[in-house]
């Protein structure tokens, strides 16, 4: 249960920030970076999946997060729908995080990384959190990439 929690928490923190957007379906936070996926929720979590596989990375998790807010909501009191559906993919890259954590131990906080796929009102979005300026930029370019190959598809 205190896994749940910790995702929960998480994608509230997330999805609720403030946001603006470019002309390219790109919304970005102070937290995390989104792009509009055209077409179907099925087909945006299966491209982020191709996405990240097709990198040579395997995927640890995937945390339906979306099925666990709606299912736990009266539990906490809450009548909100807050996602029509959300998963977020859970992955690590040998070489990439090496690199980042020889550079700086303490930068083992951020992983494992993650990729979000929501779908709100029939919108459909892929996603990821934002890294500390330095050796994590090396981390949000190989997600910035994964992200852009799954919303091409």
């Amino acid at each position: 249960m205190r896994n749940y929690l910790g995702l929960a928490m998480l994608a509230a923190t997330v999805f609720a920030t403030p946001s603006f957007a470019d002309g390219h379906g790109k919304q970005m936070t102070d937290h995390a970076v989104t792009y509009a996926f055209d077409g179907e929720f099925d087909d945006a979590t299966f491209a982020v999946e191709s996405a990240i596989v097709g990198q040579g990375l395997v995927i640890d998790y995937v945390s339906h997060t979306g099925e666990m807010l709606e299912r736990t909501k009266g539990d906490v009191g809450s009548d909100i729908t807050i996602f029509d559906a959300a998963d977020i993919f859970l992955f690590c890259s040998a070489r990439v995080s090496r690199e980042v954590m020889e550079a700086d131990p303490q930068n083992i906080a951020f992983c494992p990384y993650s990729i979000y796929v929501t779908q709100t009102d029939g919108e459909v979005r892929v996603g990821y959190r934002t890294y500390p300026n330095g050796p994590m930029q090396k981390v949000q370019s190989l997600l910035d990439g994964i992200v852009l190959e799954a919303v091409a598809e």
